[in-house]
C-alpha cells in the first residue's frame, strides 16, 4: 500500500507525470477517466507565479474530480521558492511536487529543474524552505544525476528524505541524456532497496507497456510508477496496465469510435477551460496522437490543423469514425 502522508494511492497507483504544455486540466481529464491515480499540474515557475504572470497562475486551477493532485513548481531561487509554496498551498492540491528534473535549456540553464542537481546543498535547502513553509506534504522529481559522473541519487534520496519530503520520483536518466537513450532503472531500484529509505519511491522513464510496467515493477521493487509520453494520445494506458498486473490479461484496445469519444471529450473540455480560440488551437497536437498507427491518417490530421471552428472539428471527427469504422468491421 502507497502513501504519502495520509494520501492513499492503492497498491500500486500510477501517476501521471507533470509535462509542460501538456498535463493542462482537459489531459488531466481523460487521463483521470483513463485509471491515473495520482495527477501533477504542469510545473509552474515559481518566479512566474511571484510576478503574478498569468500562464503560471491559470496553471494553479484544479478541480475535485482530478484528487489527489499536486501542483509542481520550479525554480532557481530558495526564497522564492518558499513564497510560491504558500501560495500554491491556498490553491488547495493535495500535496506539493519540487522539479529537479526538467533538463530543458530554458529551465536548466537559468539555475531551475535539473540544474539544482549540480548544487545538492542548495538543493536540500529549497527543498526544506518548502517543506516548512507548507503544511501539505512535498514530494520531489529529479533525474539519477547531471551526467555519468555524478549519479547521486542515492544520497540525493536519503538528504531530501531527511528534511521531510515525502515521496520521491526518479527519472532513470541524468541530465545530459535528455530523453535519449534507454533510461537505467537500476540506481532506482537501489535507492529502493536502502534499508535507511522509508518513503515512496517511484520510477519514471520508458514505460510504454503492460508488460514493461509489471516487469519493472517485479524487478526493482519500486512503490508505483509515472508515465509521461506513452500517456499523450492514449490516456487508456493506466487502465491497460492495472488490468493486465491484475489478470496477466490484456485489454482490448480502444476501438476507433472510442477514440474518437474521448479525443472529443478532450477537445470539449479544452474550449471550456481555455475559450474558443486557444482551446482549439492547442488540441492540434493531441489529434494525430489519437489516432496514431491508422493508416492514411495524414489526410485527416492536416484538416484537423487547419479547421478554425468546434463545428468543423465534430465533423472531421465524425468522418473519421465513418472512415475507419469500416476498417475495423
Amino acid at each position: 500500500m502507497a502513501k504519502i502522508a495520509n494520501i492513499d494511492l492503492g497498491d500500486f497507483p500510477l501517476l501521471l507525470a507533470p509535462m509542460e504544455d501538456v498535463s493542462d486540466p482537459p489531459f488531466r481529464a481523460v487521463c483521470k477517466a483513463g485509471g491515473a491515480d495520482l495527477m501533477y499540474t504542469e510545473f509552474i515557475s515559481s518566479e512566474g507565479l511571484i510576478r503574478d504572470a498569468a500562464k503560471s497562475v491559470q496553471k494553479l486551477d484544479i478541480f475535485e474530480y482530478e484528487r489527489p493532485i499536486g501542483i509542481q513548481l520550479f525554480g532557481s531561487d530558495i526564497e522564492t521558492m518558499r513564497v510560491c509554496s504558500e501560495i500554491s498551498t491556498r490553491a488547495n492540491p493535495d500535496l506539493i511536487d519540487i522539479n529537479y528534473g526538467c533538463p530543458v535549456k530554458q529551465v536548466a540553464c537559468r539555475g531551475a529543474g535539473a540544474a539544482l542537481l549540480q548544487d545538492i546543498p542548495k538543493m536540500v535547502k529549497m527543498t526544506e524552505a518548502a517543506v516548512k513553509a507548507t503544511h501539505l506534504p512535498v514530494t520531489v522529481k529529479t533525474r539519477l544525476g547531471w551526467d555519468d559522473s555524478t549519479k547521486n541519487i542515492q544520497d540525493v534520496a536519503e538528504r531530501l528524505q531527511d528534511i521531510g519530503i515525502q515521496a520521491l520520483t526518479v527519472h532513470g536518466r541524468t541530465r545530459v541524456q535528455m530523453y535519449k537513450g534507454d533510461a537505467d532503472w537500476t540506481l532506482i531500484g537501489r535507492v529502493k532497496e536502502n534499508p535507511r529509505i522509508r518513503i515512496p519511491i517511484f520510477g519514471n522513464g520508458d514505460i510504454d507497456s503492460p508488460e514493461k510496467a509489471l516487469a519493472y515493477r517485479n524487478r526493482f521493487g519500486v512503490d508505483g510508477i509515472m508515465i509521461g509520453r506513452a500517456s499523450i494520445g492514449y490516456p487508456w494506458i493506466f487502465n491497460e496496465i492495472k488490468h493486465f498486473m491484475k489478470t496477466g490479461q490484456h485489454l482490448p484496445p480502444p476501438t476507433v469510435a472510442e477514440r474518437v469519444r474521448v479525443c472529443q471529450q478532450h477537445l470539449d473540455f479544452s474550449i471550456r477551460w481555455k475559450g474558443p480560440v486557444t482551446g482549439i488551437f492547442e488540441m492540434r497536437r493531441h489529434y494525430a496522437t489519437y489516432f496514431k498507427g491508422l493508416d492514411n491518417f495524414k489526410p485527416f490530421r492536416m484538416r484537423f490543423v487547419e479547421a478554425s471552428s468546434y463545428e468543423q472539428l465534430v465533423e472531421i471527427l465524425e468522418e473519421v469514425t465513418e472512415t475507419y469504422s469500416l476498417v475495423e468491421a
